[in-house]
């Protein structure tokens, strides 16, 4: 007996620290349901966050089969005991879910639940979801529930925490959206510069071309040259513009394939090699797989559009317990020391930034004329 209250007290500290560690709003509603189902030792677990439209903006479950879920169909409405759960912002703890009034029926290939518990999870007078399990594993009391009074102020204690995490991850999704509106600005305002000045020496030297095809057809000549090689610079600044300012598919696709992806057309689009290599990393938690696509486009841009490089090699691999991206070039480089005369402009502030948002590190390595190499090692992977 005595070994029960310590291990029941480590059980709510890792599910806390699991909630705790993820900024992304869907990773923390899923390790909220898996802590839960795992605390609470019960076969099925959920967590629906409304929408204002009478259904569910996003619902997590945790004991049902990816096969399964598809096959019961669309989303809940907010109906029934979920509703009750949304409106009455009180906890509902039934022997059978399915002898309640209130209870309106499920799809044929929803799981048979039968005594469940289920609470609001509030932010002050807000109600963010609603949290329930069911089927408890145990030997069920005649005509009982198998939830307990005290399951029930576990459950609560874990809701207020999930709160938390949840107006966290809420919060920084905010944040990241202006990030990604400030970055987005950043681009327009390069490309105008960038675009705007090739597009006026095309004019000026357009104009030369014109007024010496009569006088001096060799130089004219050479003139239409520059207009092509000008042209071409144009179409490159374009292209990878566009590259940049499309979402990565991460949440699809993952920062292996992604990176893959943004790689090869980057490849496509300059005159430079640029080439990726991966070994070994398996999937990371959403806010380093950001992290680390981030600097590796800022670390791609400096190469291909400052450093002259004529070569950028991209690798992901392992480091231990970590994950390490890397992006090396053969361009001109600089001096380490006037980082701070030139960290703005290259972005290593920013990415210094991304690299200790997630706990991990960013090392850089450069002298003129012998290229740059740029290294985050984030953790996990």
């Amino acid at each position: 007996m005595s070994q029960g209250p310590r291990s029941g007290l480590a059980a709510v500290s890792s599910a806390l620290l699991a909630m705790s560690r993820h900024l992304e709003v869907r990773d923390v509603l899923k390790t909220i349901v898996a802590s839960a189902r795992e605390l609470l030792d019960a076969q099925y677990a959920a967590l629906g966050v409304p929408d204002d439209h009478g259904g569910f903006a996003q619902f997590v479950v945790d004991g049902v089969g990816e096969e399964q879920w598809k096959a019961i169909g669309p989303l809940p409405r907010q109906h029934g005991i979920l509703a009750a759960m949304l409106q009455e912002a009180r906890p509902q703890r039934l022997a059978d879910v399915r002898k309640d009034p209130r209870f309106e029926g499920w799809p044929s290939a929803h799981p048979e639940m039968s005594d469940f518990l289920g609470l609001p999870v509030r932010d002050g007078d807000e109600v963010l979801g609603a949290l329930f399990l069911a089927n408890k594993n145990c030997v069920k009391p005649q005509g009982g529930c198998g939830f307990t009074e005290d399951d029930e102020e576990l459950l609560a204690i874990l809701a207020q925490h999930a709160a938390i995490a949840l107006t966290n991850a809420r919060l920084y999704e905010r944040s990241r959206e202006l990030t990604i509106a400030e970055e987005r600005s950043r681009l327009a305002h390069e490309l105008h510069d960038a675009v705007s000045q090739k597009l006026f020496s095309l004019r000026l030297t357009a104009q030369a071309a014109t007024a010496l095809v009569d006088r001096d057809p060799a130089r004219a000549k050479g003139e239409l040259q520059q207009v092509a090689a000008l042209a071409a610079e144009a179409a490159d600044e374009l292209r990878a513009a566009v590259v940049e300012l499309r979402p990565a598919a991460l949440d699809e696709d993952g920062l292996v394939a992604t990176l893959r992806t943004h790689i090869q057309v980057l490849d496509r689009a300059h005159t430079a090699r640029v080439t990726f290599t991966s070994q070994g990393v398996r999937a990371l938690p959403a806010a380093q797989e950001e992290a680390l696509l981030r600097v590796a486009q800022e670390a791609l841009h400096n190469a291909l559009r400052h450093s002259g490089a004529q070569r950028v090699d991209v690798t992901l691999g392992k480091r231990g317990p970590g994950t390490v991206l890397r992006v090396t070039d053969d361009g001109g480089g600089f001096d380490p020391t006037t980082v701070r005369r030139a960290g703005r402009h290259l972005g290593l502030v920013s990415m210094r930034d991304r690299a200790s948002g997630v706990g991990g590190t960013l090392t850089v390595d450069s002298a003129p004329g012998k290229g740059t190499t740029i290294e985050i090692e984030a953790p996990g992977g």
